[in-house]
C-alpha cells in the first residue's frame, strides 16, 4: 500500500452509484475539492459500487458528468471499488487472526436490547466471538474489538475537534464481509485510502461516528490515519438526512449559469461568501480562498 512519503496533499471524493448526486452529495463533493485546491494538493474521485446489488446503471457515469460540468475533475485516473477486491481479500488475509464467523441476523442483533451504536447501527452483543453455536452456519465475518479498557480510540477532526469512542460499548464487533457476500464499507474504505495515499478525508458528519473503526482497522494494518474533517449534512423540512431514501432531488443543471447557482448554494451551506460570481472560472476563483480563509492554517 502507499503512503505519504512525498509529504503531498491528497483529497478524495468517493460516491457511491445509487442514484444520481442530490445537494447533499454536492455539499461534500464541493468541500473535499475545495479543500484539496486550497492545499496545492491532489483530488481523487473513487466510485464506492463494493455493494454492486444497490449500484444503478448509468448512474456514475452520470455523476462523473456532472462534476466535470461542475469543474470538478479528478487528478488522477476514477477508480472503482468492484475492481478492487483483490486488495480486500488481501487485507483480510492480513487480519485474519482477529476476523471470526458470525452466524447472526439483524433482527437477533437487534433484540440483543445493548441499543444502537452513535451512526445508527445495532450494536453487536458478542455472540458468535467465542464460536459459532450447534447448528448455526456463517453468515458474515466479524472484526473483533478489544475488550473493555483498550478499546478508546480518540482522534481530532478539523471541525468536531477532539472526538472520543469506546469500541467495545459503541460498536462492538463489527461486519468486515456481509451476510450477502461484499466486502463492508469500512473495509474497503481504509484499504482504498490507504492504496491511494490519502492523507485528508473530507466528508459529511453522518460519518463522523464510522472514523473510530476505520482507525482501528488502520493500526491492524500498519497504515497512515489521515486527517478528518466532517462537514455538517444537509437535511430536509423534516430534520432527516437529505438522501435519496428521504426523496432528495438529483442536481441537474442545465447550463453554465445553473451550474453556478449550485455550487453557489453548496458554498453558502458550507459558510463559505462567493458573492454572485458569473462564471464557473469566477467561482472557483473566489470559492478557494473562502475556504482556505476557514479551513487552512
Amino acid at each position: 500500500m502507499n503512503t505519504r512519503s512525498n509529504g503531498g496533499y491528497v483529497g478524495r471524493f468517493a460516491p457511491s452509484p445509487t442514484g444520481p448526486l442530490h445537494a447533499g452529495s454536492l455539499v461534500a463533493a464541493l468541500a473535499s475539492c475545495l479543500d484539496a485546491r486550497a492545499h496545492h494538493g491532489t483530488w481523487l474521485v473513487r466510485i464506492e459500487d463494493i455493494d454492486e446489488g444497490r449500484s444503478v446503471p448509468g448512474a456514475a457515469g452520470e455523476i462523473l458528468d456532472l462534476l466535470h460540468r461542475l469543474g470538478m475533475e479528478s487528478d488522477r485516473e476514477v477508480v472503482w471499488q468492484s475492481r478492487r477486491k483483490h486488495l480486500y481479500e488481501a487485507a483480510y488475509d492480513r487480519l485474519a487472526g482477529h476476523v471470526y464467523p458470525c452466524g447472526c441476523n439483524r433482527r437477533e442483533i437487534a433484540d440483543s436490547r445493548l441499543g444502537f451504536a452513535p451512526d445508527g447501527a445495532a450494536i453487536y452483543p458478542g455472540t458468535c466471538r467465542h464460536g459459532l453455536a450447534p447448528g448455526r452456519s456463517p453468515r458474515s465475518l466479524r472484526l473483533r474489538v478489544p475488550e473493555a479498557g483498550a478499546d478508546v480510540i480518540t482522534f481530532q477532526d478539523r471541525v468536531a475537534g477532539v472526538v472520543t469512542q469506546r469500541l467495545a460499548s459503541e460498536s462492538g464487533d463489527f461486519v468486515l464481509k456481509r451476510a450477502d457476500g461484499y466486502w463492508a464499507y469500512q473495509l474497503a474504505v481504509v484499504v482504498d485510502d490507504a492504496e491511494q495515499g490519502v492523507t485528508d478525508v473530507v466528508r459529511g458528519a453522518d460519518l463522523l461516528d464510522s472514523t473510530p473503526r476505520q482507525i482501528f482497522l488502520q493500526r491492524l494494518l500498519n497504515v497512515p490515519t489521515p486527517r478528518y474533517l466532517h462537514v455538517p449534512v444537509v437535511r430536509n423540512a423534516n430534520g432527516e438526512k437529505l438522501s435519496k431514501q428521504t426523496g432528495a432531488l438529483a442536481v441537474r443543471p442545465g447550463d453554465e449559469e445553473a451550474a453556478v447557482a449550485a455550487l453557489r448554494q453548496s458554498a453558502g451551506f458550507l459558510g463559505l461568501e462567493v458573492g454572485e460570481p458569473g462564471s464557473l472560472e469566477a467561482f472557483w476563483r473566489v470559492a478557494v480562498p473562502a475556504w482556505a480563509a476557514l479551513h487552512v492554517s
